[in-house]
């Protein structure tokens, strides 16, 4: 499948357009207000499962915000690599906070600190909980609660099922769902990685001229094992 890969589109990059909402409605409403100025908050801590679709939403914000000629700033605490936050920017998004190690989180302290009291820049930060179940020096969990804070709920395997056949749509082939079912029950359940899958699927089949079926798919993800 490696090989596959390399030869199909990349894919789109995140936004708040082809983000599902699923049950996420509410949190994308107030995501669309703060960008369009009819929301002032200025701190937003998102959480929830791998794959639910968080870092989307904060890279959608930063690409947002320098679409707007904004300056904004994606850190990634997951990449191990120093945080700063000495910069000045209209946007600061930290990515998968339960990752920052102890100087890390002192800087994410001072530029909370910061923010708050310049009051103009947005803080959009991710973790794998809510912020009273985060293992953070406990300063900072309770500075994550006093804004809003969102879960990102995972989109249902229906709801999955109805994106994977609309993608497939989309690109111009039908997609049978026992291919959606064997998916969710065999390969990486995440969004992205499933459109991944059937964007090498479909150019699998039109390569060696057979249909989409579960044989086809398993000759595919044998290729990549």
């Amino acid at each position: 499948m490696q090989q596959m890969l390399l030869d199909i589109n990349p894919l789109p990059f995140p936004t708040l357009d082809n983000f599902l909402p699923g049950r996420n409605a509410e949190l994308i409403h107030m995501l669309r207000s703060i960008l369009s100025g009819k929301e002032k908050e200025c701190f937003i801590y998102l959480w929830g499962n791998p794959g639910c679709g968080k870092s989307h939403l904060l890279r959608a914000i930063v690409t947002a915000y320098a679409r707007k000629n904004a300056k904004s700033v994606y850190h990634c605490a997951e990449n191990h690599y120093p945080f700063r936050s000495d910069s000045a920017a209209d946007c600061f998004a930290i990515d998968d906070i339960h990752g920052l190690g102890a100087a890390g989180q002192a800087e994410l302290f001072s530029l909370y600190n910061r923010l708050r009291e310049d009051g103009h820049a947005l803080l959009l930060v991710s973790g794998s909980t809510a912020p009273a179940y985060l293992d953070m020096r406990q300063d900072l969990v309770t500075r994550l609660g006093w804004g809003l804070v969102y879960q990102v709920h995972e989109l249902t395997e229906e709801e999955k099922t109805q994106a994977m056949q609309t993608h497939a749509a989309d690109c111009g082939f039908t997609l049978p769902q026992e291919i959606c079912v064997y998916l969710l029950r065999h390969g990486r359940r995440d969004l992205p990685s499933l459109m991944m899958t059937l964007d090498a699927l479909n150019r699998y089949s039109l390569v060696h001229q057979r249909p989409i079926t579960i044989p086809l798919l398993r000759e595919l993800l044998q290729v990549d094992s």
